[in-house]
């Protein structure tokens, strides 16, 4: 539904997969770490206007369409729809062996 307004939630696993990927980019290149944590976090900022923008995420068992995923910097966004929030549920580099849930 396009325009309705959802909170954004956090689930704490993927806040801190983020925290500590950002942290490792950053012992390499502050500058590309701070690049990469600002399009996340405006990526995900920008979902609420259009949760369907991005694909069903394909590594979702039983998805009915809720579940979507992004890619961005080689990080995949993954985010569950409900009538009033926008749940950031997981967040993996795609190097990483797909995980199914």
């Amino acid at each position: 539904m396009v325009g309705k307004k959802r909170k954004i939630v956090w689930d704490d696993v993927a806040k801190e997969y983020l925290k500590k990927s950002i942290q490792f980019i950053k012992q390499d290149s502050p500058q590309n770490a701070d690049k990469v944590k600002g399009a996340i976090r405006l990526s995900i900022k920008e979902i609420p206007a259009n949760p369907e923008r991005y694909p069903m995420d394909k590594y979702r068992k039983s998805n009915n369409g809720s579940y979507r995923a992004l890619e961005l910097y080689g990080f995949r966004i993954s985010y569950f729809v409900s009538d009033n929030e926008i749940r950031i549920v997981r967040i993996r580099h795609t190097r990483q062996e797909p995980l199914y849930y």
